[in-house]
């Protein structure tokens, strides 16, 4: 029995997702007049993910109401704890504690995780929670730092539009527990490359030199260019082109894609991809559906672009930008099979110029993001209490003004309010007649905060969309798909054992399962674990396959539990099975670093990942700091050998296997 939501601090609901055990007890527990919206969809093989079918349950305010019903008083009472005491319970149990609540605000919205059947844990509930604000930075960007403009985006005053709104998330939020559940790459949040450095090259250079410029070149485009472009198996990236002027993209956006894309095109099973395929000259797509263009942000602390020099080439945020994803073919509804389009996707994404503001759209939201946080830092610094006249001399204020003057005069008058509300932040911080009280200056620093989170909101979500035309987007997906038919049935498989085993017993006895993590590139390696029926692998049929999966994950999650805490190295024995974590340091030629002591982190501390929030690139700072003259590296192996293996050996072994994995993750992807 599983519940997510989001309200604000007045609780109002701005989100829901329940399962179907939820619902029927919260249908009891108010005279079975609540409606079935909000339950999950019912994906096969995935536990946990279980319920009645959204597009086949009635619509209705009643589920609303009643959750509004059922926890109106834990909002109300973490608001008042937040207002008298600054601070509020994060986790607590109930009923005997059979039902686990985890809380965490995110500004001025409560989110709240809550599990009744013993299928999840704290962490569990705490991670989902830090993904789910992920997915709504990821929809509404910016304006998630405005709680007015946040709570329009995520509950709509159209029914229809707030459940479009709604369905959106809910979809990303199942695809992304099955993901976590089921792909190594999402449980250790890293992207997760296809081992085969000739067809990568090629497939590259295909995507720079006839579909990057086949596009770009064409005059249906409209105006818009191709900045990036990837080549994905299944959750499993191949290729990836960015062109020479785009800001580049953080693995943590890119994990966000592959959600998208697996949310458009979950993966089917081995049997169904390998049956008889439609020819390439078959109908194509129709056009994008529920995550269609949706404006994925650069994941900074406010989900919004960013330029940051101090920051490793890997670690840039990219602008705002719109994804244009193909819809699945028809053959997929009206024969079962499933077309090459569903086995490796290309998406292409475009900078979108905006006519009424002179520049780029990614230098005005790269502008917007430097604007706004320079502004947090005011907000922040005011908060602490300084007078006005104290407030006037901080050093970054000059510039923020003139920044600030700059990009009011290019919207030539076009937004009177921003420029009202600027020039009445002017008046209080800058006048020494009669200048504003800290209070006031308070007030008005969240008034442009408002405006500037506004014009981003006209410009990024709420204007005309901007898209290629559909001719221009199945030409293209035809020119990519016959350029791989051959490689079909290759790539299918090898994204389903893209690293065996067995290359790696004879060297390496002993090792049953790895799992390589390059994390200031934010990609990983890891044999292939499969758990079905009717496919094999080096351990065997599914049990034998299933019983290694759980203790991987479990893995995972001890290793994170103990990293929290400052350790670095982890080796215990489980059963019949040794389980080992080391993380390290590198320089760029590949020489091991010193070991220092990491920080310890709460228990209510963000989680330990790249999606669920932004430890690793912390990390890398903190170490960095001691070694100004060198770019650091880090990285996570993760091992489980047979019990019996000295540890010693298993020490030898894991800094072997480092050695030799070490060159294969350095292949170039660009």
């Amino acid at each position: 029995m599983r519940c997510v939501l989001i309200a604000s601090t007045a609780a109002e609901l701005l989100f829901y997702w329940a399962d179907a055990a939820f619902l029927r007890r919260l249908r009891s527990s108010h005279g079975g007049q609540v409606g079935r919206d909000g339950a999950a969809r019912v994906r096969e093989g995935s536990a946990g993910c279980v319920g009645a079918d959204r597009e086949s349950v009635a619509q209705g305010p009643a589920l609303e109401d009643s959750l509004n019903t059922l926890f109106a008083p834990l909002i109300i009472s973490c608001a008042a704890l937040l207002e008298k005491l600054s601070d509020t319970y994060t986790c607590f149990a109930t009923e005997g504690g059979r039902h686990l609540h985890v809380l965490h605000t995110f500004g001025d919205c409560l989110y709240i995780a809550v599990n009744g059947d013993g299928t999840q844990s704290e962490d569990d509930l705490r991670r989902t929670l830090f993904v789910l604000r992920r997915l709504v930075e990821a929809h509404c960007g910016l304006v998630t730092l405005d709680s007015h403009l946040i709570r329009k985006e995520l509950r709509p005053a159209d029914s229809e539009q707030r459940e479009r709104v709604w369905s959106l998330l809910r979809g990303l939020l199942e695809t992304y527990t099955h993901l976590r559940e089921e792909d190594q790459s999402f449980a250790v949040e890293a992207v997760e490359r296809l081992m085969h450095p000739q067809l990568c090259e090629q497939c590259i250079e295909f995507l720079e030199r006839q579909v990057v410029q086949y596009i770009n070149t064409s005059p249906e485009r409209g105006g818009d260019e191709v900045g990036h472009a990837f080549l994905l198996v299944h959750t499993k990236l191949l290729a990836f082109y960015s062109s020479r002027n785009t800001s580049s993209i953080r693995p943590a956006d890119l994990l966000v894609l592959i959600l998208l894309v697996q949310d458009l095109y979950p993966s089917q099973s081995a049997e169904e991809e390998l049956g008889p395929q439609p020819t390439a000259e078959n109908v194509l797509p129709q056009g994008p559906k529920r995550s269609e263009s949706i404006p994925v942000s650069g994941s900074g602390s406010h989900g919004a672009a960013e330029k940051d020099s101090d920051d490793q080439d890997t670690d840039d945020l990219s602008a705002p930008e719109v994804y244009y994803t193909p819809e699945p073919s028809p053959g997929r509804h009206s024969t079962g099979s499933e077309s090459w389009s569903e086995g490796a996707e290309m998406l292409s994404i475009g900078e979108v110029d905006a006519a009424d503001v002179q520049g780029p759209m990614t230098q005005v939201a790269v502008t917007l993001y430097q604007l706004l946080d320079g502004f947090l830092v005011l907000e922040k610094k005011l908060e602490e209490g300084p007078e006005v006249g104290v407030a006037r001399s901080y050093p970054f204020l000059a510039e923020l003004r003139q920044r600030m003057d700059k990009f009011v005069k290019k919207l030539s008058g076009q937004d009177i309010q921003l420029q009202n509300t600027w020039l009445d932040f002017k008046n209080k911080i800058f006048s020494r007649s009669e200048p504003g009280s800290s209070l006031e200056l308070l007030q008005s620093v969240a008034n442009v905060k408002r405006q500037l989170c506004s014009v981003y909101r006209q410009l990024f979500l709420t204007s005309a969309g901007h898209s290629l035309s559909q001719g221009l987007r199945d030409r293209t997906q035809k020119l990519m798909r016959e350029k791989l038919l051959d490689w079909r049935d290759f790539l299918l498989v090898k994204s389903r054992r893209n690293i065996t085993m067995v290359s790696y017993l004879e060297d390496f006895p002993g090792l049953v399962h790895f799992i390589y993590v390059d994390r200031t590139a934010g990609q990983m390696m890891a044999p292939s674990l499969s758990v079905t029926e009717k496919s094999s692998s080096e351990l065997g049929k599914a049990p034998l396959a299933t019983f290694i999966k759980k203790k991987v994950w479990s893995l995972i999650t001890l290793a994170r539990r103990y990293l929290q805490k400052g350790y670095t190295t982890l080796m215990l024995q489980d059963g019949d099975y040794c389980c080992s974590y080391f993380l390290w340091f590198e320089n760029e030629m590949g020489y091991k670093l010193e070991v220092m002591e990491i920080p310890v982190l709460s228990d209510d501390s963000a989680p330990i990942g790249m999606l669920a929030g932004d430890y690793y690139r912390k990390l890398l700072r903190y170490y960095s700091k001691n070694h100004q003259a060198e770019v650091v590296k880090c990285y996570e192996l993760l091992t489980v050998h047979l019990g019996i293996i000295p540890s010693e050996l298993v020490v030898q072994q894991a800094y072997d296997l480092a050695r030799r994995l070490w060159e294969p993750s350095r292949i170039p992807l660009l």
